[in-house]
C-alpha cells in the first residue's frame, strides 16, 4: 500500500487532509495553501468531471439530511462570504453567523424559531462534510468549495444576485468585520481564508487514460464517478467501462490509486475500501465508540435477530426490519441526548438510515454503506457481530480461536 493510496483512504473517511509547511499535496489531490505555507488536501475529480455527473446518468448519489434545505443554507453562505465576484468563491470573506441566519430568512420568507433550529442543523452537517467552516460564531466557505469547476461560478454569480439581501433589524453596535476581526484566531487557518489560495495538484491517472480515445476516456470516467459517489450499486449494463472487460480492469486500477476496488453484486457493481489497505493501514476516522455500540444495536436489531428468525438471508447486511427507536432506548446505557447524536452521525454518513412505519415511529435499518463491504468486510463484520451479540456462545469461541490461530 503506497502512501498516496493510504491518503486517499484517509482523505474519503476523514475529510481534507492537513499538510505541514512546504508539504506537498499526494497525486490526484489539490493543496490549499494558507498565509504560513501550512495547508490541506483534498482529492479531485478525473478530467474535470464533478458528481453532478451522476444526475446526467440518472443514478441517485448518496443521500444527504434535508438535502434542499441543507443546499439553501449553503447558498446563504455564500452570499455572504464571496462578496468579490471577480475572484473565486473560495476562500472568500469570514461572516458572522447571524449575518448568514438573516440571509437564510430573507431567502425562504420564514422567521420562526423552527427555521432556526433547521439552519443550525444545516450549518452541522455542512460544516462536518467540509463545505462550511462554522467557529466562534464566524462562518466561512469551506475547502470543498475550492473544488467548484470555473464553469460553474457564472452559474453561481447568478444565484447569489438572486439571494434577497438580509432585512437588518437595526445598527449593529459592532459592524460584522469588526466581528469577524475579533473571532478569527492570527494567523487564520488555510480553511478560514485570509490570504488562502488553491494549488493545481498532480494528475495520477494520465497514464492509464491516455491510450483511450476520447469516446472510451468519458466513459472510464463517467463508471469511475459512479461506482464512487453512487447511493447503491450500477448496472452493469448501463456502463461500458462495467460491461467491458478490459474496460473494467482499467477502472479497477484507477480506483486501486485511491485505496479502492470493485465490489461486485451479480450484475451490479460498486467500490470499496481495498481489503489490503484495511488490514495494512485503516484509514481512520470511522466512528466514534457512541457511534459503535449505537450501530451494533442497529445490527443487532435489524439484521441478527431477523437473520436467525429466518427472514433475512446469510450474506445480507441490508434489512426490511427496523431497529425501533424505543428498542434502542431500552437497550443503551447511553443518555438520551448522546443515542440522538450518535444516530445524527451514523445517519450522516450513510451508515444508518432512519424509516418510518405508518402511524409509528419506525426505527433504523443498516444504511446504504453496506453496499460497499467487500466479501471480506462481511466476514469480518459477521464475526464482530457474533462477539458483541453472544460473547459466550459456541460461535463466538470458535471466532476467537480462528482469529488466534492466524
Amino acid at each position: 500500500m503506497t502512501a498516496d493510496q493510504a491518503a486517499h483512504a484517509r482523505a474519503r473517511a476523514q475529510g481534507p487532509l492537513r499538510l505541514g509547511p512546504g508539504a506537498p499535496a499526494p497525486a490526484g489531490m489539490t493543496r490549499l495553501s494558507g498565509p504560513d505555507s501550512s495547508g490541506m488536501a483534498l482529492p479531485v475529480w478525473p478530467d474535470g468531471v464533478t458528481p453532478s455527473l451522476l444526475e446526467e446518468h440518472q443514478v441517485p448519489p448518496m443521500p444527504v439530511e434535508r438535502a434542499g434545505e441543507t443546499r439553501r443554507v449553503l447558498a446563504a453562505v455564500l452570499k455572504c462570504c464571496w462578496a468579490d465576484h471577480s475572484a473565486d468563491p473560495w476562500p472568500g470573506e469570514p461572516a458572522p453567523l447571524e449575518r448568514v441566519l438573516d440571509t437564510y430568512r430573507a431567502l425562504i420568507g420564514r422567521t420562526d424559531d423552527l427555521m432556526r433550529n433547521w439552519a443550525i442543523g444545516a450549518l452541522r452537517r455542512l460544516h462536518d462534510s467540509a463545505w462550511v467552516v462554522v467557529a466562534g460564531g464566524i462562518v466561512s466557505l469551506g475547502p470543498r468549495c475550492a473544488l467548484w469547476p470555473v464553469e460553474s461560478h457564472a452559474v453561481l454569480k447568478d444565484l447569489v444576485r438572486r439571494i434577497p439581501e438580509p432585512e437588518r433589524r437595526a445598527v449593529p453596535v459592532v459592524p460584522d468585520a469588526g466581528l469577524v476581526a475579533a473571532a478569527l484566531p492570527e494567523p487564520a487557518a488555510p480553511d478560514q481564508g485570509a490570504g488562502s489560495r488553491a494549488e493545481p495538484g498532480v494528475a495520477e491517472f494520465d497514464d492509464l487514460l491516455s491510450g483511450y480515445d476520447e469516446r472510451r476516456r468519458a466513459e472510464l470516467v463517467s463508471a469511475f464517478m459512479v461506482v464512487e459517489h453512487a447511493a447503491e450499486p450500477v448496472q452493469e449494463a448501463r456502463f461500458a467501462a462495467l460491461r467491458d472487460p478490459a474496460l473494467r480492469r482499467t477502472l479497477a486500477e484507477m480506483l486501486a490509486r485511491r485505496g479502492r476496488t470493485l465490489v461486485q453484486q451479480r450484475e451490479r457493481w460498486i467500490s470499496g475500501y481495498a481489503d489490503d489497505l484495511v488490514r495494512d493501514e485503516p484509514p481512520g476516522g470511522g466512528p466514534g465508540e457512541s457511534e459503535r455500540a449505537v450501530l451494533t444495536l442497529v445490527l443487532v436489531h435489524s439484521v441478527a435477530i431477523p437473520r436467525a428468525e429466518g427472514l433475512l438471508p446469510e450474506d445480507s447486511w441490508l434489512s426490511p426490519h427496523p431497529a425501533p427507536v424505543d428498542e434502542l432506548r431500552r437497550h443503551t446505557q447511553l443518555p438520551i441526548g448522546e443515542l440522538e447524536s450518535a444516530l445524527r452521525a451514523l445517519r450522516h454518513a450513510g451508515l444508518v438510515t432512519q424509516v418510518k412505519a405508518g402511524e409509528e415511529a419506525g426505527g433504523y435499518v443498516p444504511g446504504p454503506q453496506f453496499h460497499r463491504l467487500t466479501p471480506e468486510a462481511r466476514r469480518r463484520l459477521q464475526e464482530e457481530l457474533i462477539l458483541a451479540a453472544g460473547p459466550d456462545t459456541p460461535l463466538a469461541v470458535a471466532v476467537r480461536a480462528r482469529r488466534a490461530a492466524r
